[in-house]
C-alpha cells in the first residue's frame, strides 16, 4: 500500500499493488489544464517539455483515506468528460478521471519519494512545433495497442466493474 498525499498532507490517498501503468501525456488537453491550474496557483504538473507524468491505477485499488471534503473538480469546459481533481486546502492537483472510465490517472508528483518513471510518452502528435522529445521511452503520437491493451486488461480483471472512487460535489477554482 503506498499512501500519496496532496502538499499539506490533509488529503490522502491509499494505493495498493502495481499501476496499470506510467506515461507522460502530451495532449492538448493536459497541456491546457496544466498551464491553467498552475496560473491558479497549483503546483505545476507539466515537465519542462510539456507533458504530464501519470501514473495510471484501477479504481477499486485507490482508497481515499482522509481529506475527503478537500476536493474538487476542474473541467475545462462544463461538457468536458474529464475532470481534474484537486485538494482545495493547498490547491493540489490528485488525479485525473475519464467519465465511465475503470482508472484513475494520478499525478506522478504525489508519490512521497521516487513515483514509477514514464513507460511512454503518448499524444505526441499534439506537441507544439518546436518541441524536441527525448528517444528514451516510446513517443506514441497516439494512445498504442499496448497502452490500451493493459487497461482493456486491467478492466477485465476488474469483472468490467467501474467503481465509484470519491464524491466530488464542489468545483475548482471555487
Amino acid at each position: 500500500m503506498t499512501r500519496l498525499s496532496c502538499d499539506c498532507g490533509a488529503t490522502t490517498l491509499d494505493v495498493d499493488g502495481p499501476p496499470i501503468l506510467a506515461a507522460e501525456c502530451h495532449c492538448t488537453s493536459c497541456r491546457t489544464a496544466g498551464h491553467q491550474l498552475e496560473a491558479l496557483g497549483c503546483p505545476p504538473v507539466l515537465a519542462p517539455n510539456g507533458g504530464t507524468h501519470f501514473v495510471v491505477h484501477r479504481k477499486d485499488r485507490i482508497f481515499l483515506a482522509s481529506g475527503g471534503d478537500e476536493l474538487a473538480a476542474f473541467r475545462l469546459s462544463p461538457d468536458a468528460t474529464t475532470r481534474r481533481v484537486i485538494a482545495r486546502c493547498c490547491r493540489t492537483p490528485m488525479y485525473l478521471e475519464f467519465s465511465g472510465g475503470h482508472w484513475l490517472s494520478l499525478y506522478a508528483a504525489l508519490w512521497p519519494v521516487e513515483p514509477p518513471p514514464p513507460e511512454l510518452r503518448t499524444m505526441t502528435r499534439d506537441v507544439p512545433a518546436g518541441t524536441t522529445l527525448r528517444d528514451d521511452i516510446p513517443n506514441a503520437r497516439t494512445h498504442t495497442v499496448s497502452f490500451m491493451g493493459r487497461l482493456l486488461w486491467a478492466w477485465v480483471r476488474m469483472g468490467f466493474r467501474n467503481p465509484a472512487v470519491a464524491d466530488v460535489t464542489r468545483t475548482f477554482p471555487s
